[in-house]
């Protein structure tokens, strides 16, 4: 899977000569936190509710209601945005995305072919796009854990056992130690009648348990 495939491609864009404050009143309408900055067609930066937020007069200021609103209308988004921004390609791999994101510390990415913002990739679209399809959140089923049972000839031992029960794989990964616990497969099948399945599996050896939903 590549960033085009699960980034948003409608992305809303600002110049730097935007007032802070129509920026923010964009966010609020878009229901965005962040905004890419374009100027002639080529990213600039990238301004954030956070950032608008931090510029704002505080409710203690001794400026007047007047005085307030003037200095927030004279505000361009040039003077608070972030001016170095983490991009990404839109044929980069979801893991290289990621992993790119995660080693910067950014919650967006702009997408740039060529130059050109063509899309934003966030935080949101791995969780939804990707990380729920993984936890089948909002999928039928039962999801099981099978401990000791991430070596391929334990996986394909227990596929064929799934393919024979005649249930469908929704999904199936190899899930990491938490604590103590030994490595373990995570399988997601579209029934919640698995009593046969378990009972199959669990008669060569393996732990297994429902995983709540």
């Amino acid at each position: 899977m590549k960033v085009k495939d699960i980034m948003t491609w409608n992305v809303i864009t600002v110049s730097s000569d935007t007032p802070i404050m129509e920026a923010r009143k964009m966010m609020e309408t878009h229901k965005v936190r962040r905004l890419p900055v374009v100027d002639r067609g080529k990213l600039v930066g990238i301004v954030t509710l956070d950032r608008i937020i931090g510029v704002s007069p505080s409710p203690a200021t001794s400026l007047s209601v007047w005085e307030m609103n003037y200095l927030l209308a004279k505000m361009k988004v040039r003077e608070i945005m972030q001016k170095d921004v983490v991009t990404i390609d839109p044929d980069a791999s979801v893991e290289q995305a990621l992993a790119r994101g995660f080693n910067m510390k950014v919650g967006i990415m702009p997408v740039l072919e060529d130059g050109k913002v063509i899309g934003v990739v966030t935080t949101t679209d791995f969780m939804i796009k990707m990380l729920n399809v993984a936890l089948g959140i909002g999928k039928p089923g039962t999801r099981l854990n099978i401990s000791n049972a991430n070596q391929p000839k334990n996986i394909r031992e227990i596929m064929d056992i799934t393919d024979k029960s005649g249930m469908k794989i929704i999904a199936a990964h190899t899930m990491p130690p938490a604590e103590e616990t030994p490595n373990g497969f995570m399988l997601h099948v579209d029934s919640d009648n698995v009593k046969g399945l378990i009972k199959d599996i669990e008669a060569k050896g393996y732990k297994v348990t429902i995983v709540p939903r």
